[in-house]
């Protein structure tokens, strides 16, 4: 008698030594499965190359995938530790379509009470966003903008067809720019946000494995 496949694994990926300790430090366990939180380090060409090399592992063949870490926002009134869901990811190479967003936005409300959740396109740079440049990819759509979102989930259904999702804190906005994450306090807010989050990417992980009605 064969043995019954396990569920299948969940990839959670984030490109910063300080998202990597955030998500680590806020693992309690909880989820549906096998969960892999790997960093990938920054910018879009290293966040290619280590999902490519990961779900190479036949261990991870038909993972789930979600991109997460800080992003900066784009949109007035946005602030440090607000939450952006992805309804898509974009950037010059193709765009990508995520995956049970508005169970994401539910069980964030559930993880994080208080925080604002915002959802909209989520955009890809290979630099970081300062000043004017934000509203000239707010007048594309985009909500946030980040390095590593749209490399990671455009690799990661390039590898396979599977669920794929992007939740990213934002670090600063258009009126309370940063200049180092971690020194300054909406930088230490976004960090305790992201702490909080895994929860609710389990939650949004054991939703894709019940059966379809």
């Amino acid at each position: 008698m064969s043995a019954q496949p396990g569920p299948a694994p969940l990839l959670i990926a984030c490109a910063l030594g300080i998202e990597h300790l955030a998500l680590r430090a806020g693992d309690r366990g909880g989820a549906a499965g096998p969960v892999t939180v790997l960093r990938t380090g920054m910018g879009p060409k290293a966040a290619e190359r280590s999902v490519t090399r990961v779900l190479a592992d036949p261990a991870l063949g038909d993972a789930a995938v979600l991109a997460t870490g800080f992003c900066a926002g784009l949109a007035p009134g946005m602030h440090p530790g607000d939450l952006v869901v992805a309804e898509e990811t974009r950037d010059p190479l193709g765009t990508v379509g995520c995956v049970g967003t508005d169970r994401l936005v539910k069980e964030l409300a559930r993880a994080v009470p208080g925080r604002t959740v915002h959802t909209g396109p989520l955009t890809g740079s290979d630099h970081v966003v300062r000043g004017p440049e934000r509203a000239d990819l707010l007048a594309t759509g985009a909500i946030a903008v980040d390095m590593e979102s749209a490399a990671t989930l455009l690799n990661a259904v390039r590898t396979g067809a599977r669920p794929v999702a992007a939740v990213r804190v934002v670090v600063d906005a258009p009126e309370h720019e940063l200049v180092r994450i971690g020194t300054l306090r909406g930088g230490i807010s976004a960090f305790r946000v992201l702490r909080s989050v895994l929860p609710a990417f389990f939650e949004w992980h054991r939703s894709l494995l019940l059966p379809r009605r």
